[in-house]
Formats: C-alpha cells, sequence, structure tokens
C-alpha cells in the first residue's frame, strides 16, 4: 500500500485505520510524506518563544514518525515544501521512483478538492500524475512499467465542501486502538483527536447500517478514482 500524505498528520487522521488494519495483515504500507506541513499545520508549534522552521520541521518529523510506528507502517519525507506545495521536477520523478520500486497494490490519496488547504487536492493531482507517468513504458526510470492499482481517496476534513462521497466505509474497529495512540503522537495539531474519534463512530454507524455488521464500532471513509472491475456484484 502507497499512502500520499501532503503534510506529516494527514495520513493519520484521514487513513490511520486502514494503514493500521493493513499492516496488521502483513502488508508492507508506506506513506509518503510530501511536506512536514511546517507552515500551514504547525499553529501550537508557532507560538512556542523562539521558534524556527528547521525546529518546526524537527517536530512534525518526530510526531509523524511515531505514528507511523504506531500503525506498523514506514514513512518517507520528500520536504517538498508548503503553503504552497509545488510539483517540481525533482519531486515527480522521486514519486514516479516510488510507484516503480514499491509496485502498490493499493494506493491511497488526497480528494480532488479542497477549498480550505490548496496542498490537498496538489497532493491528490501529483499522486494521479506520477501514477500515470510510471505507468508509460517510455518512462526514463528503472524497472517495468506500473499496473493499474485501485486508488482511494480518503475523507477530508469537511467532505461537504470537497465534493467527497463515502463510496466505501472500511470497519477500523479491530485496529482502532493503533489509529488512536497513532492521532495522539500528533501533539501539534491535538485539537483534532476527538474530531476524528467522533469521525469515525459516526462513520461506523452508517456502515453498520449499510451492513448489517453490528460489531462495527470504528470505520473510514474513502471514495473510488477509478472504476472497480469485478465479475460479480454481491
Amino acid at each position: 500500500m502507497l499512502v500520499f500524505s501532503a503534510h506529516a498528520a494527514d495520513f493519520v487522521w484521514r487513513a490511520g485505520g486502514a494503514i493500521a488494519l493493513y499492516a496488521s495483515r502483513g502488508w508492507r504500507v508506506r506513506i509518503l510524506c510530501l511536506s512536514y506541513g511546517e507552515r500551514g499545520e504547525s499553529a501550537s508549534a508557532w507560538k512556542q518563544p523562539g521558534m524556527t522552521v528547521d525546529r518546526v520541521k524537527e517536530i512534525r518529523r518526530a510526531e509523524s514518525e511515531r505514528a507511523a510506528s504506531a500503525l506498523g507502517a514506514e514513512v518517507h519525507f520528500l520536504d517538498a515544501g508548503d503553503y504552497p506545495l509545488r510539483g517540481s521536477d525533482a519531486l515527480i520523478e522521486a514519486l514516479v521512483r516510488e510507484y516503480r520500486t514499491i509496485r502498490p497494490a493499493v494506493v491511497l490519496t488526497h480528494s480532488h478538492h479542497d477549498p480550505y488547504n490548496p496542498d490537498h487536492p496538489e497532493a491528490s493531482r501529483l499522486s494521479l500524475d506520477t501514477r500515470v507517468f510510471a505507468q508509460a513504458e517510455g518512462y526514463p526510470l528503472p524497472g517495468p512499467a506500473l499496473g493499474a492499482p485501485p486508488v482511494f481517496m480518503f475523507e477530508p476534513h469537511q467532505p461537504e465542501q470537497c465534493g467527497f462521497r463515502p463510496e466505501v466505509l472500511l470497519d477500523v474497529t479491530p485496529v482502532w486502538d493503533r489509529k488512536r495512540q497513532a492521532m495522539e503522537s500528533m501533539e501539534a495539531q491535538a485539537h483534532l483527536v476527538e474530531y476524528y474519534s467522533d469521525l469515525s463512530r459516526r462513520r461506523g454507524t452508517q456502515a453498520v447500517r449499510n451492513s448489517g455488521r453490528k460489531g462495527i464500532a470504528h470505520a473510514e471513509a474513502y471514495q473510488r478514482v477509478f472504476p472497480q472491475v469485478t465479475d460479480t456484484l454481491a
């Protein structure tokens, strides 16, 4: 599984359950943090006296590493900058190389739209563009061309404003404690822990309603980017 995270904490709130779930099943899960979120998503760190950009990056990196460890995943930092996050030639090549090297069976990324944070749709665009580039036989990087791994967009902070539709509800109840531990690692955004805990319970309720599986207490919502190819509708 390859997970694209615009900032150091995005993967924790939005996809921590999926990451922990697949890691618990023996999958290799690699998280790509395109930036540390040092400018736009580290407000509490900046309130500390004498804070610097480099220090904020250190704080967010340490938090993100603790969170990834709690989830059972590996994390790689691209340090591409935030507010704004921009796709340089070097970043694009690095992401294509990740696809060609990891060869993911599943890709998780941000939603197409987010009027509250332009870095999020930029990360989504980069993840999808580089997937296409990695599929090209003539792209000048080692490794065979990529196949067609399915891509799922995780739920943005304000889904109604982002055109997000919860097409998939993933039961993360068995790994909820691991996600909660990962969220609590993100001290620079501690105010979001209860928000996303409440969201997981609401999505869990919806998952029960849509499946009849009454043991679901926590769930995450996802939206597919490409059609599902199947030989059964069951």
